[in-house]
């Protein structure tokens, strides 16, 4: 288990750390599973089980596996609420106006999560299911969102992650990714050209927030995904997320 950061509550920590672990697992673990994978002994595992099944955050399966628990469901629909919903005004602008599926993306630790999204109207159209982690190399959000830290906070990330190709064309060198980002920085924006799946590109633009860093992409078939279309993307997308960045400013300030 990740040691508590300075001023954090182990308590705490430790069982935030538990329903991430049962997350990630696919929903539910046995007792025996959470010791190994935590490395806390069974009495800690135990208390701290008993206590986020007595306030929902977990319940107790018939093959006596634990879950998680009905309270985290309106946790997290708030929470996509308060990233993206309140966002899709916005992002249907830029649907209405280029046609592709738009989407919100933020960092969840070291992973990329979508958090809103409008799709296009289109037949053949590009859709991302919210609260789906990937790696975030192989995006153009992620590439954004990562242009934003320092190199060596990169590298260490891309450390944990690992680089995993998806596609010939996925970045799998951090050099190569690095000098990348550098470019990203420079032009304010960033392009995935079939590094996730082959037949798929995307464009994204930086929130200028100081709120939370988010990411606003455009995803579309190759085939639609001229110089010309991917030009405009990020001009209405920069305008885009100039209007996000200033709802999100109005919400914090109430």
């Amino acid at each position: 288990m990740a040691e508590p950061k300075s001023g954090g509550v182990q308590s705490v920590g430790r069982a935030l750390e538990i329903l991430e672990l049962i997350g990630a697992s696919g929903g539910s673990m046995a007792l025996v599973e959470l010791a190994a994978a935590s490395g806390l002994p069974m009495p800690t595992i135990h208390r701290l089980v008993r206590t986020l099944v007595g306030r929902s955050y977990l319940r107790q399966l018939p093959n006596r596996r634990y879950a998680l628990g009905a309270r985290l469901i309106p946790l997290g629909s708030t929470a996509l609420e308060v990233f993206g919903a309140g966002a899709a005004p916005h992002l249907r602008s830029v649907v209405d106006a280029l046609g592709e599926t738009v989407s919100l993306a933020t960092l969840d630790g070291d992973m990329l999560v979508y958090v809103g999204q409008v799709p296009s109207p289109r037949a053949m159209r590009m859709f991302t299911e919210l609260g789906r982690h990937v790696h975030p190399h192989c995006r153009a959000g992620g590439k954004v969102l990562l242009a934003g830290m320092g190199d060596e906070e990169v590298r260490e990330l891309l450390s944990r992650t690992g680089m995993p190709e998806r596609t010939p064309n996925t970045i799998t060198d951090p050099d190569a990714f690095i000098e990348q980002l550098a470019q990203v920085r420079g032009t304010g924006s960033a392009f995935e050209v079939e590094e996730m799946e082959i037949g798929v590109q995307c464009v994204a633009v930086p929130v200028p927030s100081d709120e939370v860093r988010l990411a606003l992409s455009m995803s579309a078939p190759s085939a639609r995904m001229s110089p010309e279309v991917s030009e405009r993307a990020v001009e209405l997308m920069r305008e885009t997320a100039t209007a996000v960045a200033k709802d999100l400013t109005r919400q914090a300030a109430r």
